[in-house]
């Protein structure tokens, strides 16, 4: 195998690689669970599940959580 062959490949590989790694972070989703919760799943171990009011609750509260992250950001740990 040539050098130039051997460089093309290795670029094959490095943006299939990327293209895994985004869709492994994209792959946030939803479905209604058995007891009629909505789960949110990828964006941990476990998911995410609430009920419909629960949800709206928490959408509604969208604005106060940022700002409390905002005033926390020192204490607070993000995971990457």
């Amino acid at each position: 195998m040539s050098d130039d062959e051997m460089k093309a490949e290795l670029e094959r590989l490095r943006s299939e690689n990327a293209a895994l790694k985004k869709g492994a972070t994209a792959s946030t989703r939803m479905k209604v669970s058995d007891k009629g919760a909505v789960s949110v799943y990828g964006m941990g171990r476990f998911p995410v599940t609430l009920y419909k009011e629960q949800w709206l609750r928490l959408l509604d509260m969208a604005d106060e959580i940022r700002a409390f992250i905002a005033a926390n950001e020192a204490k607070l740990k993000a995971k990457e």
